[in-house]
């Protein structure tokens, strides 16, 4: 069983990277994938670099490589709602891409899904995701996290973005992890901290915060790696 972790910066996923054993390295497409161990538990991690493209050539190319049979997505976010407060957790139900939009309605990408914007989290692991915050003793969240090409850091934007998704945290990867793993049928999840509030004041907060709601973020992925029945829960 092979646990995949995709985080866009060195901060978000230094701490993982730290607690692997008998670790090995390789690079594919440009990025650099460490394999090892966390408490017995094979893992194969990479940082993709920040936004959709990098994310998704990431992903892609961990599944063709190394064949994980879950992937988390994790790292840092800007809440969207006002129950989150900064350093607390959001567990993805979903994601959509906000900054997408063909024609069939703004975050629908024809021939992907059910055809709706939200794509969804595998059940099992949003479960699994959550217990590990309670663990944690972390304030948190369930709810979707929307995905574009751009910093949210202003206020009109934050307001449009969940208005229109009902997103309770916005960033830049994750929805793309998510449609390469629902493309190749792999079990995804997303975790993430608040670093920023999106809003006006979010470049300052994301500058002070950031490296310590990474952090959180890695504290919830390695116990949710280590605590997560892989092999009975991924086959139900």
């Amino acid at each position: 069983m092979t646990i995949g972790i995709i985080a866009a910066m060195n901060i978000e996923l230094e701490g993982l990277a730290s607690a692997m054993e008998r670790t090995e390295s390789e690079t594919v497409g440009g990025i650099l994938y460490i394999t090892g161990y966390i408490s017995g538990r094979h893992v194969v991690a990479a940082v993709s670099g920040i936004g959709k493209v990098f994310a998704a050539v990431a992903a892609e190319a961990m599944i063709m490589r190394y064949s994980p049979d879950v992937i988390i997505h994790t790292g840092v976010a800007g809440g969207l709602s006002d129950k989150l407060k900064i350093l607390d957790v959001v567990v993805a139900d979903g994601a959509v891409t906000h900054d997408f939009d063909s024609g069939n309605g703004r975050g629908v990408i024809p021939g992907f899904g059910s055809g709706e914007a939200k794509i969804p989290c595998d059940a099992r692991v949003v479960k699994a995701l959550s217990d590990a915050v309670g663990h944690e003793g972390l304030d948190f969240l369930v709810g979707t996290v929307a995905t574009g090409d751009r910093f949210i850091c202003d206020a009109a934007d934050k307001a449009d973005i969940r208005d229109t998704f009902g997103a309770v945290a916005c960033e830049m990867e994750g929805a793309a992890v998510g449609q390469v793993c629902g493309i190749n049928g792999v079990p995804f999840g997303i975790i993430r901290a608040i670093s920023d509030g999106g809003d006006d004041e979010a470049v300052d907060s994301f500058e002070k915060f950031a490296s310590v709601a990474a952090k959180n973020s890695v504290a919830v992925t390695k116990r949710f790696i280590e605590c997560f029945d892989f092999k009975e829960d991924l086959t139900k």
